[in-house]
Order: C-alpha cells, then sequence, then structure tokens
C-alpha cells in the first residue's frame, strides 16, 4: 500500500472520528474516554497545533496523528502527539509514516522535543516502533493508566530531540 501524509481538510471529519473513536472505545491507548461526535470532532481536531491524515491511493483515510504543545510557558518547546491507525489496518507500517511525519512537522513548527506522556507498557507494537526510530524511554509509573476493564496498566514516558 503507497500511503501519503498530508494536514487534514473538514470532508476528512467523519473517517478521522470513527478512526479515534475506534482507538478510545478499545481502553487500551487514549487516556479519553468521550467519544467524539460531529461537533465535538471538529472542535477537538481543529484546537490542534495540526493533525495529519495518511491515506491510500484512493485517498482513503487509513490513520491520523494530533500534534500539540505538552506543556505551556517555559516548556512549550516540548510537544506531544497521538496516532490512531484503522484497527482494519494496523500492522501495514501506517503508524510508522504518521510518526516519522509528525516528527519532522514538529521540528518546522519550532517544538525542540516530543514526549509522550502514557505509552501502555503492554503496547507492545508502538514501543518496538517509538524504540526503533529514537525515542527514549524516560522510566515506568506504575499503574499510570486505568484499562477498560479497570484494571492498572504501567505506562512507559518517551520522548525524542528534534
Amino acid at each position: 500500500m503507497e500511503l501519503k501524509v498530508r494536514e487534514y481538510n473538514g470532508g476528512d471529519l467523519p473517517d478521522m472520528i470513527r478512526i479515534w473513536n475506534e482507538v478510545v472505545e478499545e481502553g487500551k491507548a487514549f487516556p479519553q474516554e468521550e467519544i467524539l461526535d460531529e461537533v465535538s470532532g471538529d472542535e477537538f481536531f481543529a484546537s490542534q497545533s495540526c493533525c495529519a491524515v495518511a491515506v491510500d491511493e484512493a485517498d482513503n483515510i487509513c490513520g491520523l496523528y494530533i500534534l500539540h504543545p505538552n506543556n505551556v510557558g517555559r516548556c512549550a518547546h516540548i510537544c506531544n502527539a497521538s496516532y490512531a491507525v484503522s484497527a482494519k489496518l494496523r500492522g501495514q507500517h501506517i503508524g510508522e509514516a504518521l510518526v516519522r511525519d509528525c516528527l519532522a512537522r514538529a521540528k518546522r513548527y519550532g517544538f525542540r522535543i516530543l514526549q509522550f506522556n502514557a505509552v501502555v507498557a503492554d503496547n507492545a507494537p508502538a514501543r518496538r516502533l517509538y524504540e526503533r526510530l529514537g525515542f527514549v524511554q524516560l522510566g515506568t509509573i506504575p499503574g499510570g493508566f486505568r484499562m477498560d476493564d479497570g484494571e492498572y496498566a504501567d505506562i512507559c514516558p518517551y520522548y525524542h530531540e528534534l
């Protein structure tokens, strides 16, 4: 599959919301618990510093990411990102295309560090990808993520200098 990553437009919102909600409803990766609807999705994606989508040859949306400052003021040079890939398309290197594009865009936006606050420890595919792309794990936070079943899982913060 040949992929292109581009900034999103309004016509992309239904697919972006559907893919984002898949991850939220799985309850294993994103801290959010509320699903997005047409209004809240439009507001959420518009509030980010950047949103981009991975599209196939037919311009079908396969995944997306959001990019925004991780903090304010003296720490505003550190950004944060989240990635969502359509459940039926996982394992096809879409996440890698999204992360690589995000690293390049984050640098162009003037950020100096991309930090992930809460990578769930048992999300092995994401962790392998991040480490292969040069992210450094900062440690482990025991019980930092409440799973969909109510159990708590460890999280691993990561960072990458841009």
